[in-house]
């Protein structure tokens, strides 16, 4: 996302903000003064949250009834938790000198958390820059972009095996994701916020396209799509060729990356000839469009684990830290095996990013999927432990998803959300998908038990639909997270499976698991799951199913 730094008059704005948010609500005033229009106006604006007492306080101190100060006062508000997380992240560092683990993450926090506040800037911005119309046309935007926040606080807290030193900082990004939340319910509302102020607006909807058969996400432009149907990339013409031979511009992908055009219109176009790079790439550049000569040609290999003392987000071989990604044709894994435990294979920190004919091949955390908007796309992915997992929200289509052979102590689990507040637009979808053992797991599936499932956060959220179950899955389809009593707020949900793995009546029986009914399986197509377009997957030229495939 595109980092802007708030304004001098933001930045004042934020003191008013702390004194609204420290301060306790005057309940033992004049009915008057509760009743006046700006506590109105309050009240209409906080109806839709979760944690109300926090929007009431955060809110209460803003001079103004117009609903888009309110909306501009709750962000200076997550502004404001954060550089206190960061704050006490730096001051702990300096305590923690005898204990290693620690260290690196509270040096890993603060690196987090500097994103979460660059992101969250940048969103300030978009927001203040918007008209009312504008802001309700684009309310699902938003959402996407604040729940980044929640991403960065979460990967800063997974990090800690100190369970003291992670309760005092925990304590300080929960109230983070609680502001946070706030302000997604209301935008979430918006359009029923909006009219409790008097403002009504012709949004377009998105519902004619749910029943389409065939088509294009809509975020993916006319030419990216020619590009990504056309046989051998339609001829291309890259603007740097990466080659180990010698026979490109460039050895290294890294090398690629920093020679595509700056602030350039358009996409940066990178072919990767047929090699075994052992890099580890990150792509920090916009709109890179990168190619390969096949996911078994083209691999990007690495072996980073968490039982090398390095925390899981840094253990990725290919990371993606910009939007408007798409890569196509080529492999990417992480070799630690599964005595490396954690050791990801692909990150993606990326709104409207596509990844198309490609292979993610791991063990446990194979696919990180940190933030954003994601499509695969006839994608092979590989793994045993939570081997697709994150708190973005993504659509795997078409695609194969193969259960490898784990430890002899452990048991398989495909999916792992880490989707933490009601308010989030987030989770995983697996769309018209099989999901196989691998070879070596084949004669002892029945005997290694493979779930589809567990809950990592409190409100995670996972749809399996239209896809091939193979007979490894457990009858009880969804596995409990040790300690963690999330049954009755995650969201589970099953639609129109086949093959043995798929039959339902014995599932566990927890509230939050579901078998949807057809309206309800179409919010997670992804004509209605990517709102408000999917023009980004249209653009990047991949096939896709806008609505349910039966």
């Amino acid at each position: 996302m595109n980092k802007v730094i708030v304004s001098g008059v933001s930045l004042i704005l934020v003191v008013g903000v702390v004194i609204g948010v420290v301060a306790t609500v005057n309940r033992g005033g004049s009915d008057d003064k509760n009743s006046s229009p700006q506590m109105k106006s309050v009240s209409q604006m906080c109806q839709p949250t979760d944690y109300k007492e926090v929007c009431t306080q955060t809110l209460s101190k803003v001079n103004s009834t117009d609903p888009k100060e309110f909306i501009r006062t709750g962000i200076l508000a997550i502004q404001d938790s954060l550089k206190k997380s960061l704050n006490l992240s730096e001051d702990l560092v300096v305590k923690v000198t005898d204990d290693p683990h620690s260290k690196v993450a509270l040096e890993d926090c603060k690196e987090l958390l500097n994103k979460a506040v660059q992101s969250l800037n940048s969103t300030f911005t978009k927001i203040s820059d918007s008209d009312m119309k504008s802001l309700a046309e684009h309310s699902e935007d938003f959402r996407i972009w604040l729940s980044y926040v929640i991403s960065y606080q979460e990967l800063c807290i997974d990090g800690f095996q100190n369970e003291k030193l992670k309760g005092e900082v925990q304590k300080s990004t929960d109230f983070g994701s609680q502001l946070t939340d706030n302000v997604l319910n209301i935008l979430g509302r918006i359009s029923d916020v909006f009219k409790s102020f008097g403002l009504q607006f012709n949004i377009p909807s998105t519902n004619g396209r749910l029943l389409q058969e065939n088509g294009y996400p809509t975020w993916v432009s006319a030419a990216d799509r020619k590009l990504l149907a056309a046989r051998d990339n339609g001829r291309l013409p890259p603007n740097a060729v990466v080659a180990l031979d010698g026979s490109g511009q460039f050895k290294s992908v890294a090398a690629a990356l920093n020679a595509c055009p700056k602030n350039a219109k358009g996409r940066c176009v990178i072919y990767v000839k047929a090699g075994i790079y052992t890099e580890t790439v990150t792509v920090e550049v916009p709109n890179v469009y990168m190619y390969g000569d096949g996911p078994r040609k083209t691999i990007f290999t690495g072996k980073k684990s968490f039982k090398d003392g390095v925390n899981t987000w840094k253990t990725a071989t290919f990371i993606v830290e910009a939007d408007g990604f798409i890569a196509r044709s080529m492999g990417f894994q992480n070799t630690a095996g599964p005595d490396g435990h954690q050791a990801v294979a692909v990150r993606v920190n990326s709104d409207m990013s596509v990844f198309y004919n490609c292979r993610l091949d791991g063990y446990q955390d194979t696919l990180c999927y940190q933030a954003g908007r994601q499509f695969y796309r006839n994608c092979v992915i590989s793994g045993t432990v939570d081997f697709l997992f994150g708190y973005g929200a993504v659509i795997i289509q078409n695609s194969l998803i193969i259960v490898r052979m784990p430890n002899p102590s452990q048991a398989n689990t495909v999916t792992a959300d880490g989707r933490k507040e009601n308010g989030q637009p987030t989770g995983l979808v697996i769309h018209n998908c099989r999901i196989v053992p691998e070879q070596k797991l084949v004669a002892a599936r029945l005997q290694i038990p493979t779930y589809l499932g567990r809950p990592w956060k409190q409100y995670s959220r996972t749809v399996v639909m239209e896809s091939q179950l193979g007979d490894l899955i457990r009858p009880e389809g969804w596995l409990e997270w040790p300690g963690q009593p999330y049954e009755n707020t995650l969201y589970y949900a099953e639609y129109g499976n086949s093959g043995p793995g798929a039959v339902t009546n014995r599932r566990v029986k927890w509230k939050g698991v579901h078998l949807l009914g057809r309206n309800e399986a179409l919010a997670f197509t992804p004509g209605a799951f990517f709102k408000p377009t999917t023009d980004w997957i249209n653009n990047a030229g991949v096939a896709v199913l806008l609505g349910l495939k039966r």
